[in-house]
């Protein structure tokens, strides 16, 4: 026996066990969810490289906030979390964006 059978036999109250497998089946979703939104901003790095943009847009990155606070607010989800979560990941976006940025021009400088 092995996953919910196992916690079942264990005495473990299965709406704890369904409970368990839609949250891990969440989390799931959210890398997969994570990892195509990486390969977009990815693409718009490479863009913004070439087109010698900055990494970061800080009037984009406001709108995202004030519509992702909006959205938090609909779903019931505290929009300090959304604001604090979307922060963590455009930091990120936005030093793929200068690691980008600084191999393009490096190869620039090379030709």
């Amino acid at each position: 026996m092995s996953g919910p059978e196992t916690m079942a036999a264990q005495g473990i109250d299965p709406e704890l066990v369904r409970l368990r497998e839609s949250i891990d089946n969440f989390d799931a979703a959210l890398i997969y969810l994570l990892a195509e939104r990486f390969r977009c901003t990815q693409r718009v790095g490479e863009l913004k490289a070439r087109k010698g943009l900055p990494a970061s847009d800080p009037g984009r990155e406001a709108m995202q906030i004030a519509r992702l606070r909006r959205l938090a607010i609909d779903a019931k989800l505290d929009p300090d979390f959304a604001e604090t979560f979307l922060a963590f990941v455009v930091k990120e976006v936005i030093r793929h964006h200068q690691t980008i940025a600084a191999h393009h021009n490096a190869i620039e400088n090379r030709e």
